[in-house]
């Protein structure tokens, strides 16, 4: 196949995905507008991602039982241990007066992982199985966690409901599983592996349009008020990076280089759809909050694969 080709092209991409998507999270706020055109692609994308999760990932192993134990205590510590002792000292740190922050935070804290967890966990080369398992899990949980977290800690400021919640999860997860598991079944194994790079590829190229559609608006609020916007760009990665590393000791004993995917999901919860399990309606700081908070989601694939290689590399020979 010429290197032009344009299949080429999408397993060059998918080849380099870790690099290609920290640098799309900077294309919105170079070119305002097209993160104005990207937006209404956001749920479109996010669906994209969930079938090709499911297309790509062996959910027999899951049912055998392979990662039961890992799955359930990765549910216990991301949807319960994790938001309770983070929402304990947010609550406790932060003033009164910061109420559009403390909401981003504990919907942050009680929200599941993001749903493109499997699929960075594909071009990171490491099996899906365990991530897509463990984001699943927590999707089903949070419709019973998430509104009672956020309520208690925010004092009542922001009520989720839990049944509207539980719906939409539910026509998302069957909706995308049986597409994806049917194409599973209609492509096969041998192919979906030799596609292995072309799929990597259009991940990129659909989380690239996610990531300019959440810059809608961030750069004019840089503009106005680059302190505001650096201080919770700042936060964001904090939040984060104390998820991920506390989960990453918690998780050594699964190694593999699937502690550092587990780190990955506890630190980085979709905050997309607990904004749309509100129904949109939040203090501007909260909506700026959820835009910045992409940052260490796109960057952290690239940061994290050295550590990832180094982690599976096998051991050298005595």
């Amino acid at each position: 196949m010429p290197p032009y080709h344009p299949l080429s092209l999408l397993a060059a991409l998918g080849r380099h995905g870790p690099r290609a998507i920290a640098a799309s999270i900077f294309l919105g706020l170079l070119v305002p507008p097209a993160a104005a055109l990207a937006k209404p692609l956001l749920l479109p994308c996010i669906v994209a991602l969930l079938v090709i999760s499911f297309l790509r990932t062996d959910l027999g192993q899951v049912r055998r039982g392979r990662h039961g134990r890992a799955v359930l205590f990765a549910l216990v510590w991301i949807m319960g241990v994790l938001p309770a002792v983070f929402g304990y000292i947010v609550s406790t740190l932060l003033p009164p007066s910061d109420n559009g922050i403390l909401l981003a935070l504990m919907m942050q804290a009680a929200g599941p992982p993001i749903m493109s967890t499997p699929a960075f966990a594909a071009m990171l080369g490491l099996d899906a199985t365990l991530s897509l398992a463990v984001m699943v899990s927590c999707l089903v949980a949070v419709p019973f966690t998430a509104p009672v977290l956020v309520a208690f800690f925010t004092d009542g400021a922001l009520t989720l409901d839990g049944v509207a919640l539980a719906g939409r999860l539910a026509v998302i997860l069957a909706g995308t599983a049986g597409a994806g598991l049917g194409l599973r079944a209609g492509i096969g194994r041998p192919r979906i592996a030799a596609w292995n790079d072309h799929l990597n590829g259009i991940n990129v190229l659909l989380l690239l349009v996610m990531a300019v559609a959440f810059m809608d608006g961030v750069t004019a609020y840089a503009i106005a008020d680059p302190l505001l916007v650096a201080s919770l760009t700042g936060l964001a990665f904090l939040v984060t990076l104390v998820g991920l590393i506390s989960t990453l000791f918690v998780f050594r004993w699964v190694g593999g280089g699937q502690d550092v995917i587990m780190g990955y999901a506890a630190g980085n919860r979709n905050l997309g759809l607990m904004v749309a399990a509100t129904g949109g309606l939040l203090p501007e700081t909260t909506w700026l909050y959820v835009a910045l908070a992409q940052f260490p989601i796109y960057l952290l694939p690239y940061l994290l694969r050295p550590l990832i290689l180094h982690l599976t590399r096998p051991p050298a020979p005595l």
